[in-house]
């Protein structure tokens, strides 16, 4: 555990290092800041009231749908670096050679990815919980959202550490993330056909899982599709380093 814990410090200072890091958070921060006043000032002005669809819901939930697509474009940029770079500046194999188990590598690596998310994720949280200064809020339904934006998190970063771990350039890996992601969520799209192709898709979809904790909506099936998503991914990177290790 502490040689997993030394890894994931590192990771996360790796980050904080990195100019690409800070300007994510930043460009995240602006972009979804206009989304959030946007939709703020689209439910002020423009909400039908006989409508029950209240401001977490509508505020929350629209921002936390939106904070998606975001994840979909900055989260492959930051998992590229996790293997690819280090595999082309060498410092892999150093890393393989040590008597470090495969297991405490790829648990830091995601560690220290997930504690950067985390940080991006409180100040996703921090713009609608900020409206409880004015108007009372449905907690549950935010706190589901959350939720499933840090599953979605977790499994996007899972599929980006083995994409990383399958080449020795960074922008490759990017690419090659951003390729998987986006075909999983496109899922979503053909299950909108009907019949049990559509029904497998609709499971196999990262988005519809999401979707019922966007709306408030907890489902243990929801929580453990991103778990096992997650776990299957550090499991084909560790198969992926293990072989690089006994070659």
């Amino acid at each position: 555990m502490s040689v997993t814990l030394t890894i994931a410090r590192h990771e996360l200072r790796r980050y904080f290092a990195s100019p690409l890091a800070w300007a994510c958070l930043g460009v995240v921060q602006l972009i979804l800041g206009v989304v959030f006043w946007l939709l703020l000032a689209e439910f002020a002005s423009a909400h039908d009231m006989s409508v029950q669809v209240g401001v977490a819901e509508f505020v929350g939930g629209g921002l936390f749908g939106f904070s998606t697509i975001i994840l979909l474009l900055i989260i492959p940029l930051l998992t590229m670096r996790s293997f690819a770079e280090e595999r082309q500046s060498g410092s892999l194999e150093l890393l393989l050679a040590s008597a470090a188990p495969l297991h405490a590598i790829i648990l830091g690596k995601y560690l220290g990815m997930l504690s950067f998310l985390g940080l991006l994720l409180m100040l996703i949280a921090a713009m609608p919980l900020s409206l409880l200064l004015g108007t009372p809020l449905d907690l549950g339904l935010l706190a589901a959202g959350l939720l499933g934006l840090g599953l979605l998190m977790a499994a996007f970063s899972a599929a980006g550490l083995f994409v990383s771990s399958l080449t020795s350039q960074p922008i490759v890996a990017a690419v090659g993330s951003f390729g998987l992601l986006l075909l999983l969520w496109l899922l979503q799209v053909a299950s909108a056909s009907g019949g049990t192709v559509a029904q497998l898709a609709e499971y196999l979809s990262l988005l519809s899982h999401f979707e019922q904790f966007r709306r408030g909506l907890f489902d243990t099936s929801d929580l453990c599709y991103y778990l096992l998503f997650s776990a299957s991914f550090l499991s084909l990177t560790g198969l992926r380093l293990a072989w690089e290790r006994n070659a």
